[in-house]
């Protein structure tokens, strides 16, 4: 398998949840790389990041972002990869509130949504073809 999957974190707050993604990407081998970048208060920085990758090949974004989850279209607007939303939350009326602001992105802003961490990093293996 060729490629890794790129995790961006809306917050420095999602990165409890967003181990369980790693774990599961490091027991399927499956290389990754971890940001912290905000879409509302840092879009400069999600760029560069974005940008970063441009030239890779077999990249899946996964983004890990609650409440106006806004990172993961920003993400799938100026990529051609993947982006896979995979969004925390801590109640079932916090899940409500993420799945909402998730499922509904912009036209030309393809996301697609996982709500279990380990499916999450299992679809991300097995779009890189491993």
């Amino acid at each position: 398998m060729s490629g890794k999957a790129v995790l961006i974190l809306g917050s420095t707050s999602d990165e409890v949840f967003a181990e369980k993604i790693t774990n599961k990407l490091s027991e399927l081998d499956v290389p990754f790389d971890l940001h912290v970048a905000s879409a509302h208060k840092q879009p400069k920085k999600v760029l560069e990041v974005i940008e970063s990758y441009q030239k890779d090949r077999g990249i899946v974004y996964i983004t890990i972002a609650g409440r106006s989850n806004a990172l993961s279209g920003f993400v799938a607007a100026n990529s051609n990869f993947p982006t896979l939303a995979c969004p925390p939350f801590k109640d079932k009326t916090d899940m409500l509130v993420n799945i909402h602001s998730t499922l509904q992105m912009p036209s030309n802003a393809p996301v697609m949504t996982v709500l279990d961490p380990g499916n999450c990093a299992l679809a991300v293996k097995r779009i890189l073809g491993g």
